[in-house]
C-alpha cells in the first residue's frame, strides 16, 4: 500500500492526529488511528512539513526554514518521528506495536536519528528493542552515534553500542568518528565510554584532524574549560599523539593556544609538544597564543604565553613588540612576561604611540613601569634572572622545579606576574 501523504492543506482527521502526535495524546492517537472509517491513518503516515506558513503553529521539521530554494523540495515526517523527537515514549510503543517501521527515512533521518539528536534515551531504547539499525547513516551521512552531542545523550549512546552501533564510523561530510564528535562538544563521559568502548584515539577526519585537535581547537567559554581540559587530559592519557598535524600542519598545541585553556597547553608541552613548531602559516603556537590575547581576556591568555616562553618558545622579533602593543595592550600581564624575557629593549616613542590612552589610564601602574625603561636600565634582579634563564639547556619549568630553591625565587626565574616591571 502505497504511504498516505497528509500536506498543510489538511484539515479534520489529519489536522487532530498531528495536533494528538505534538501534544504525546496517545488516546486521541489510538482512538483516530483505530477508527475503520480513517482506514488511511496509519502509523507510518507522511506529513509534508514543507509548508511552514501553514503549519506555522505546528511546525515539526525547521529545516524548512530557508530563505532562499531554487525549486520546491518536500520534506516529510511520520508519526514515528514526532514521537521519537519529542520523548513520547507511549506514543511510540503504540506505533510501534501497529506496525511502524522504525528504519522510515522520508526526511532524511530515522526516528532512532531524530531521538539521538534530542537526547530521548528511552525513545531510543524502544526503537532499538524493535528492530531499528543502530547505523544507519541519515541523508547527511551522520549515523545515530554522531548525533549525540549533549551531555543527555549518554545514555542514548550507550543503548547504540550495546545494539551493535559502529564506534568507529565515519560522518560523510567531514570523516568525522563519534569521537571526533564527543572531543568537539566537550563531552568528558561520551569520551570515557568510547575509549573504553575501542574508539581509534588517533583516527583521523578528512581534515587530518584527531579528536585530540577537535577539543583543542573548539572555542569555548571560561566556564566550559575545565570540562575540556578533562577531554584533553583523557585523549592524552588514552595515547593520543601530542605531535600529530592536522592538512594545516597544526599540531593540537597550536590549536589550544588559539582558544586560551591554559590547562590544556600546560598538559600538551608537559607531554612533549613541539614549542617551536610552525604551521603552513608560518605561525609558531606562540604567534597563535598572541592572536587570540584581545578577544580571549576572560581566559587570562597570559597564562598560556608565560607556559610557552618557560617551556622554551622562541622569542617575538623586538621590532614586532609594539605591534604586540597595539592589540594585546589590554592584557598587560601579557606584555609583562614577553618583556621579561629580555635582558634590554629600546624602549621609543612609537611605543607609546601604540597603546590607547584609555589603556594606558585603566592600568597606568604597570605602563608607567614600561615608559620607565626609556630613561633607565633594567633592575639587576631582572637582569640576574636573565642570565639564569639564559644558562639552562633544557625547558625553564622543569629545570627549575627540579632545584632546591625557595618558592618566591623558583617563581621569579618562572616569570611570575608582579604588574609591574622591574
Amino acid at each position: 500500500m502505497p504511504a498516505v501523504i497528509v500536506t498543510a492543506k489538511a484539515t479534520g482527521p489529519e489536522l487532530w492526529l498531528w495536533q494528538a502526535l505534538l501534544q504525546g495524546d496517545v488516546d486521541t492517537v489510538a482512538r483516530l488511528m483505530g477508527d475503520p472509517a480513517l482506514p488511511h491513518l496509519q502509523p507510518d503516515l507522511l506529513f509534508d512539513t514543507s509548508d511552514v506558513e501553514q503549519w506555522k503553529d505546528y511546525r515539526f521539521n525547521l529545516r524548512a526554514l530557508r530563505i532562499w530554494s531554487l525549486c520546491y523540495r518536500q520534506e516529510f515526517t511520520t508519526p514515528l518521528q514526532i514521537c521519537a523527537s519529542r520523548g513520547f515514549d507511549q506514543c511510540l510503543e503504540y506505533l510501534l506495536a501497529c506496525g511502524a517501521q522504525p528504519d522510515l527515512a522520508p526526511g532524511g533521518k530515522t526516528a532512532l536519528h531524530e531521538a539521538c539528536e534530542n537526547s530521548q534515551a528511552q525513545c531510543v531504547r524502544q526503537l532499538l528493542h524493535s528492530g531499528a539499525n543502530p547505523n544507519t547513516p541519515s541523508e547527511d551521512g551522520y549515523c545515530p552515534l554522531h548525533l549525540c552531542s549533549s551531555p543527555e545523550s549518554l545514555r542514548c549512546a550507550r543503548y547504540l553500542l550495546d545494539f551493535g552501533g559502529h564506534i568507529n564510523s565515519r560522518s560523510e561530510e567531514r570523516g568525522d568518528s563519534a569521537l571526533h564528535i564527543a572531543a568537539r562538544f566537550g563531552l568528558e563521559e561520551h569520551v570515557a565510554l568510547y575509549l573504553s568502548s575501542g574508539a581509534v584515539v588517533n583516527q583521523m577526519n578528512d581534515c587530518g584532524q584527531h579528536a585530540l585537535h577537535c577539543v583543542c581547537g573548539q572555542p569555548h567559554p571560561r566556564e566550559n574549560a575545565e570540562r575540556y581540559y578533562q577531554v584533553c587530559r583523557q585523549l592524552v592519557e588514552g595515547g593520543a599523539s601530542v605531535g600529530a598535524l592536522d592538512e594545516e600542519q597544526q599540531s593540537a598545541l597550536h590549536l589550544a593556544c588559539h582558544t586560551a585553556n591554559h590547562r590544556m597547553v600546560e598538559l600538551l608541552l608537559a607531554k612533549g609538544a613541539d614549542v617551536n613548531r610552525m604551521d603552513y602559516g608560518g605561525n609558531a603556537p606562540l604567534h597563535k597564543a598572541l592572536q587570540a590575547v584581545s578577544y580571549r581576556l576572560d581566559h587570562e591568555p597570559e597564562l598560556t604565553v608565560q607556559s610557552l616562553l618557560n617551556y622554551g618558545s622562541i622569542r617575538i622579533w623586538p621590532g614586532a613588540l609594539p605591534k604586540v602593543l597595539r592589540y594585546c595592550s589590554k592584557s598587560p600581564r601579557t606584555i609583562e612576561v614577553l618583556f621579561n624575557v629580555y635582558d634590554r629593549l629600546r624602549v621609543t616613542e612609537d611605543w607609546m604611540q601604540a597603546v590607547p590612552q584609555e589603556v594606558m589610564q585603566e592600568h597606568c601602574h604597570f605602563y608607567a613601569s614600561l615608559w620607565a625603561v626609556y630613561w633607565s636600565p633594567r633592575s639587576l634582579q631582572h637582569l640576574a634572572r636573565c642570565v639564569i634563564r639564559a644558562h639552562v639547556r633544557s625547558p625553564c619549568q622543569k629545570c627549575v622545579h627540579a632545584l632546591p630553591l625557595p618558592t618566591a625565587l623558583r617563581n621569579f626565574l618562572l616569570l611570575q606576574f608582579q604588574d609591574w616591571l622591574c
